[in-house]
């Protein structure tokens, strides 16, 4: 709705600048709201016209900005045009913002609410293949991997919304010398029955077991060695083995996952990919790309000068592929199997150098789609533990969650009688944790912090889960209310504040949608919950006359809609009480 009022300022802009509409709507924005004063609803920044070369770099900016306030007419749409430094800021109707925002809301047009802006008429669309997750199997899911489980669960939202096909892969760590190293071990420290008891918790302990006294142990390095080499060469008593510790993870992880709330298209991995790892050393030996170092090992050479000075190595000198090797495979297979238009990967920041690498290779054997690969990384949590131990696994994590905050609304005095405490403590418990995670930039490091993140006020999940209850609750007590007339009077400042900040729920998304980080619609959706809770205290429905009651009433509702769809968005399942 945001787009009527941008197109209407341009229209007028148009006229006055003699220059196309479409010059003026992307250098327009809606004004953030601010707390101590009142502001417009939509600016104008001339630093990007005259970037653009709309207008003459070579006048004063503040000048300009006041000449072309003095300009612009006032009209129906607009009722107050002032310069604001190099800006120029523009204040709509009132009665118009609250009729047009409201009638959106009024017609069931919710779900469309800010996707349906031509600011996204410039994106791209088409098939997005997203690689996230990617634990490593025969270990319990480490919470080190909970980053890149819930950013990537975001990034398919994200582009779901927007209207791409999105498929959703997890690239499982399922091969390499490490399964060397486990097969090995499990035939020394392996127990059957163990592994039927509680598989992934034995699979954990013979790994840490085996990786010790490998430390010491040249004979147990080498059989290692030897098993993944018949892993390698497909020998059947190996491969019985690694497959059966792929199907135990494979079990256990889907339960992880569905905690979260999230589901995959295609559980892949390395070994999927090993006998084309092979055709891609035979292609990169062909194209006369592949070269032997001195110490036996097959190497790309990556250096700008060719002269070896960065080399990437794809190949063992005993002729086993290498974890890169089988990347470049995947992604091959990839494009020949979904054609997608892009493919995004979601792993830590430690990774950067590889998929750097992993692009070059790809460009360097004559795949022009490489420059449509993306690599999205993120920085590590710190501090991460339960009152278990060191070890953080994220079930654990998500126990703890739930436990903690099942404790805190059983001591809450306004907590609701519901069904299931335990299924609303785990939602409320995951929602805290992605937007912990979720409130900086995705490259920075974060501490952890079990208080600071379940606290009921302030920026965390549980205040988004709250807000949405407390409407979920409002509207149902006013249920049968249905607004046939608006009255902007009804709405006063406090709801107008609401309207001014929906305004730039589609500038957000397109904003995240350019970066891919979530923290722009998570700051949107707590400064949202905050203007909520102002507007709850000061705009009551119940014993207000019906047209006041009704208007209120929508505009509740509509900030209730677009809550649900951020928090969607995001990873988040909406509570219906607390």
């Amino acid at each position: 709705m945001a787009g009527f009022f941008r197109r209407s300022i341009a229209a007028k802009l148009s006229e006055t600048l003699h220059q196309t509409e479409e010059a003026f709507v992307p250098a327009l924005s809606a004004v953030p709201v601010l707390r101590k004063r009142q502001t417009a609803d939509f600016r104008l920044s001339l630093g990007a016209l005259r970037g653009e070369g709309t207008l003459p770099q070579s006048e004063d900016i503040l000048l300009q900005a006041q000449r072309l306030a003095t300009q612009l007419k006032r009209d129906t749409v607009v009722e107050e045009i002032t310069a604001d430094g190099g800006e120029v800021h523009f204040k709509v109707h009132r009665d118009l913002l609250v009729q047009k925002l409201l009638e959106a809301f009024g017609r069931g047009e919710d779900e469309k609410f800010g996707f349906n802006s031509e600011l996204f008429h410039s994106l791209k669309r088409g098939t997005t293949l997203v690689e996230y997750s990617s634990p490593n199997i025969a270990k319990k899911f480490h919470a080190g991997h909970l980053r890149s489980t819930i950013i990537g669960n975001f990034i398919a939202n994200l582009k779901r919304c927007l209207g791409h096909n999105v498929i959703r892969m997890n690239y499982l760590g399922d091969w390499g010398m490490q399964f060397g190293l486990l097969g090995a071990g499990f035939g020394q420290f392996g127990c059957q029955d163990k592994l039927t008891q509680n598989p992934l918790q034995h699979l954990f302990e013979v790994y840490v077991q085996v990786n010790k006294e490998a430390e010491h142990n040249d004979e147990l390095k080498q059989s290692a060695r030897d098993f993944f080499l018949r892993m390698e060469q497909n020998e059947s008593r190996a491969m019985s083995l690694w497959q059966q510790f792929r199907d135990i993870t494979v079990k256990e992880y889907r339960h992880v996952y569905e905690r979260l709330g999230m589901q995959f298209d295609i559980y892949s991995g390395e070994s999927c990919h090993r006998g084309d790892a092979q055709e891609v050393v035979q292609q990169l030996q062909s194209r006369g790309l592949l070269k032997t170092s001195e110490s036996g090992t097959g190497v790309v050479d990556l250096s700008p000068d060719g002269d070896m000075s960065s080399v990437c190595t794809l190949l063992r000198s005993d002729g086993t592929t290498l974890y890169i090797t089988r990347d470049v495979a995947a992604a091959i297979d990839r494009k020949e199997k979904y054609d997608f238009d892009e493919m995004i990967y979601v792993t830590d920041k430690n990774q950067e150098n590889h998929f750097h690498q992993l692009f070059q290779i790809l460009h360097a054997m004559g795949h022009s789609w490489s420059d449509r690969c993306r690599h999205v990384p993120f920085g590590l949590i710190r501090g991460m533990k339960t009152r278990s131990g060191e070890v953080v696994f994220l079930e654990d994590v998500l126990d703890e969650a739930r436990a903690r905050m099942l404790r805190n609304m059983s001591q809450a005095k306004t907590t609701k009688e519901m069904v299931d405490p335990e299924d609303t403590a785990e939602k409320v418990g995951i929602s805290a944790l992605i937007v912990q995670d979720f409130k900086g930039p995705l490259q920075a490091d974060y501490n952890f912090n079990w208080d600071r993140m379940l606290q009921a006020q302030g920026d965390t999940g549980v205040f988004l889960q709250y807000t949405h209850a407390r409407l979920c609750s409002l509207i149902q007590k006013n249920e049968g209310l249905e607004a046939a007339t608006f009255d902007a009077s009804a709405v006063e400042q406090t709801g107008i504040s609401i309207l001014q900040h929906l305004l730039r729920y589609d500038e957000v998304l397109y904003m995240s949608a350019q970066d891919l980080q979530p923290r722009h619609l998570v700051n949107f959706l707590l400064k949202l919950s905050h203007l909520v809770a102002s507007a709850h205290r000061e705009l009551p429905v119940k014993g207000s006359p019906p047209s006041v009651a009704q208007t209120r009433l929508l505009l509740f509702s509509g900030a209730r809609s677009v809550l649900v769809s951020g928090m969607r968005i995001l990873g988040i399942t909406p509570v219906d009480k607390m």
